[in-house]
């Protein structure tokens, strides 16, 4: 299960080795109410004070525990409209929701409590399953990286996953591996759009589609040091909130934050050991037009995940089920090439379920 975003909870069913063998199951998604969406927003905000992972400040222990009620629902729901229940399930993967990310402090944080939801389905859970590489030096994140691969049928390709930050897998020829965070995503974009117009989101692209692109305000943008740093590397969701779009229009905000995404993506080829025969774009952005045709502007081959038959908005939900199979059976989950963590490591706390 996957509740990376502010947007709502992802749930996905797979059968798999942990390995090269995946076969996919259904999917649903679950949309947070606006009232859970301030909630994780203030939940983000107070996160700020954390210096702890144990830290719990302001609304944060709430959240926790209101977390691991949703996502309860939400499978409640899942096992009510699919031919599945939980007695058919060896392990749940969960993600929880991500309120800080500051690996140069060796500090990450994922609300949920894994016992919570184990201890209601009697079904054995993996969670947390970011710590251990940040613990010991990486990133810890992207995660999803080893899982792409298992997907690739025709390497050297990229998967590009556009949520709040955007990142990006390289799968080479020979199955090596190469992720780090390639910028913003949609979160600038949500922010602006809901600063504005109080909507969460720029539906469609349509008040991007409207604007022109402020080429300082880009320029500016595209400056950061963060695009000359080797990767792997990776970011948090406010790593670019500092950015000053005072003076700019609704519309022109909209444009310039959105070609920022796809400018910032682009750029992530030049760290690639070969040209990938394709882009796969998954998560929410590929929903946005306007970010797609920016896209298609600056990239070669670009495809959405359902051009190969692939789901891109369960893709995560997926790969967390997968990573939690890798984590039972003690295999790596983040590497060097993914996270920048010195050796491959596994990771996860595994709970069982309390009668």
């Amino acid at each position: 299960m996957s509740g990376t975003s502010l947007d709502g909870i992802d749930v996905a069913l797979i059968r798999t080795d942990g390995e090269g063998f995946v076969e996919r199951g259904p999917s649903m998604t679950y949309p947070y109410s606006a009232e859970r969406q301030l909630l994780l927003q203030q939940a983000l905000r107070d996160a700020l004070s954390i210096t702890n992972r144990k830290q719990r400040p302001g609304i944060l222990a709430h959240v926790e525990e209101e977390l691991a009620q949703w996502h309860i629902g939400a499978l409640e729901k899942f096992f009510e409209t699919t031919d599945f229940d939980n007695s058919m399930i060896d392990v749940i993967g969960f993600h929880g929701q991500t309120v800080l990310h500051r690996p140069e402090q060796k500090l990450t944080v994922q609300l949920g409590n894994g016992q919570i939801i184990a201890d209601r389905f009697l079904i054995p859970t993996v969670y947390d399953m970011r710590a251990s590489d940040v613990a010991a030096g990486g990133q810890g994140a992207p995660l999803v990286p080893v899982y792409h691969r298992a997907l690739a049928t025709e390497p050297p390709v990229a998967f590009v996953n556009v949520g709040g930050v955007a990142n990006v897998t390289y799968v080479g020829k020979s199955g090596e591996l190469l992720a780090f965070d390639t910028g913003p995503g949609n979160a600038l974009i949500n922010d602006w759009v809901q600063k504005h117009t109080g909507q969460t989101f720029d539906e469609g692209g349509k008040l991007a589609s409207a604007g022109t692109v402020s080429d300082r305000h880009l320029r500016e943008a595209l400056a950061s040091p963060f695009f000359e740093l080797r990767p792997p590397k990776s970011l948090d969701r406010n790593s670019f909130a500092h950015l000053n779009l005072d003076g700019l229009s609704l519309e022109v905000g909209a444009a310039t934050l959105t070609a920022f995404t796809a400018k910032s993506i682009a750029a992530a080829a030049k760290w690639f050991a070969k040209p990938v025969k394709q882009w796969v774009i998954c998560g929410g952005g590929r929903h946005n037009i306007a970010l797609m045709s920016a896209l298609r502007i600056e990239l070669p081959n670009v495809v959405v995940a359902e051009d190969l038959h692939l789901n891109g908005d369960s893709m995560e939900a997926e790969a967390w089920a997968y990573l939690a199979v890798r984590s039972l059976r003690g295999l790596p989950i983040s590497f060097p090439t993914t996270t920048g963590v010195a050796s491959p490591q596994t990771g996860g706390i595994l709970v069982s379920g309390r009668v």
